[in-house]
């Protein structure tokens, strides 16, 4: 029986221009999505229509538990590159799966631009969350 890659086995660290950016350790859940769009074109004579695909990139979001003031920093790193205040800002994101056969592929995502970042205080009782809104042109995984 094989055994599967949980949560607990990965590990997500958000990059600014080639260092890891802030200290965020309370990551609650990861999406990463590769986009491609599927197209079909019928052509007379044919009795079947023709497929193909185009990638668009990639695209996520994660949502992170607030235990320190690390996350807001980020998020002021991402709005002054997207000001144009600091030129060069490259923002990455690196996840690694540690499967319990000991293969350790890394994700990384190259270039990450960064939608809205709402930050929900639910009641009394939950934990202060933020949630990250991300795509890019590029990935890569390495094996």
């Amino acid at each position: 029986m094989a055994q599967r890659v949980r949560g607990s086995e990965s590990e997500i660290i958000l990059i600014v221009n080639g260092a890891p950016a802030v200290t965020i350790n309370t990551i609650r859940d990861f999406t990463f999505e590769p986009e491609l769009d599927l197209m079909s074109e019928g052509y007379l004579g044919e009795t079947t229509e023709r497929k193909d695909s185009i990638f668009l990139g990639v695209n996520g979001d994660l949502s992170v538990h607030l235990d320190n003031q690390d996350a807001f920093k980020f998020v002021s790193t991402v709005i002054d590159k997207a000001r144009r205040r600091t030129p060069g800002t490259k923002i990455n994101i690196k996840t690694t799966l540690n499967f319990p056969s000991g293969q350790r592929p890394r994700i990384i995502i190259q270039d990450c631009e960064f939608g809205s970042f709402p930050v929900n205080i639910g009641s009394r009782k939950d934990y202060v969350s933020l949630k990250m809104s991300y795509k890019a042109s590029e990935f890569s995984i390495l094996y």
